[in-house]
């Protein structure tokens, strides 16, 4: 079936984030990859609007007999925009990784390398290019040996990532003149990928929301410190992620502060989360307790359930819960708590 330039271009204005011009056009990684960074940050979805001719024409000869893509022995040219673009989404996936997954045993060893080689690998196999994972994730592990425990470790090892992957770049085998794969199956593989990005950061944001939260502040002001030399690039790129602020701040008459970031943390932060409300009834408080309140009920409760001074059977697992619950409300009160 001939593709249309004009469906594909309509398909890019109204669902280009989601990637629905490139499931159109039989780019399924593309896809996936717009799906999971909502069009490359904007930035891809922007730059195709002068690519999709060339998108068109190539998947109008996908089925043409004649057509013969290079052999594989020589590489495809080096490209400085999917370089960039793999050492981008490396970041991001390791990012995820370090706000959904990092409760993990061997976290920095093996499953955040494997996620920052992931998101390298994604961007390598768009359109007619590939590159070897095995040698791609290999490079990952041995790098975060040198970056073990770094909250930026994720930048290194997504750069020695992509080094790797253009090094190995190799154009994909033909495929079998007249051969279609079904849109059913597509959908299939392309959601399965999108549940394994999204499934980890989906429970970590319902069933531990404030810390999630305090993660996801440090991770961004992280990220935004990397650009430190190109000053003007953090202040874009801040800018852009405080946009939903600013135009709240518009809609609802208040005035923008400085430190942008400490309110937008008291805006989704200001209410108890599920675990602080057990907290405080483990505690035998109410929502409006105090410091000072908070501190004298648990040093009577502790006083009571220590295992040292009661012999009941369950009064040191009531001692550590008390502990737990005194922890999760000195995080809630804490002077800096927004910073």
């Amino acid at each position: 079936m001939v593709k249309s330039i004009i469906v594909a271009y309509t398909l890019w204005a109204v669902g280009g984030p989601l990637g629905l011009h490139h499931l159109y056009l039989g780019r399924d990684t593309h896809a996936l990859l717009w799906m999971l960074t909502l069009g490359g940050f904007g930035f891809g979805w922007v730059r195709e609007f002068i690519r999709i001719p060339a998108y068109v024409s190539e998947a109008n000869q996908e089925g043409n007999k004649e057509r013969k893509r290079p052999p594989t022995s020589i590489p495809p040219p080096v490209s400085p925009v999917r370089f960039a673009g793999q050492v981008c989404v490396g970041v991001y996936f390791g990012t995820v990784a370090m706000i959904g997954l990092n409760s993990l045993s061997f976290f920095y060893l093996i499953v955040l390398p494997l996620c920052v080689g992931a998101g390298v690998h994604l961007v390598s196999n768009v359109g007619q290019q590939t590159s070897d994972l095995q040698k791609t994730l290999t490079s990952c592990l041995a790098t975060s040996l040198l970056f073990y425990g770094s909250t930026l470790s994720p930048l290194p090892i997504s750069l020695a990532a992509s080094v790797t992957a253009a090094k190995h770049r190799t154009f994909k085998p033909s495929r079998t003149p007249g051969s279609k794969q079904k849109l059913g199956p597509r959908l299939y593989r392309i959601g399965l990928g999108w549940l394994a990005f999204s499934a980890p950061l989906a429970y970590c944001i319902f069933h531990n929301t404030t810390a999630t939260l305090y993660y996801l502040s440090d991770s961004i002001a992280a990220l935004l410190d990397i650009f430190w030399f190109l000053p003007w690039l953090r202040s874009v790129l801040e800018y852009l992620l405080l946009m939903p602020y600013r135009i709240l701040c518009v809609l609802t008459g208040g005035g923008y502060y400085e430190d942008a970031w400490r309110k937008v943390l008291e805006i989704l932060l200001k209410e108890y989360t599920e675990r602080e409300k057990e907290a405080l009834k483990i505690l035998s408080l109410g929502a409006e307790a105090s410091l000072e309140e908070i501190s004298r009920s648990y040093r009577e409760l502790a006083k009571k359930w220590h295992p040292d001074h009661n012999p009941s059977k369950d009064a040191e697992e009531i001692f550590v819960k008390l502990q737990e619950a005194y922890e999760v409300l000195l995080r809630w009160h804490r002077p800096n708590r927004f910073n």
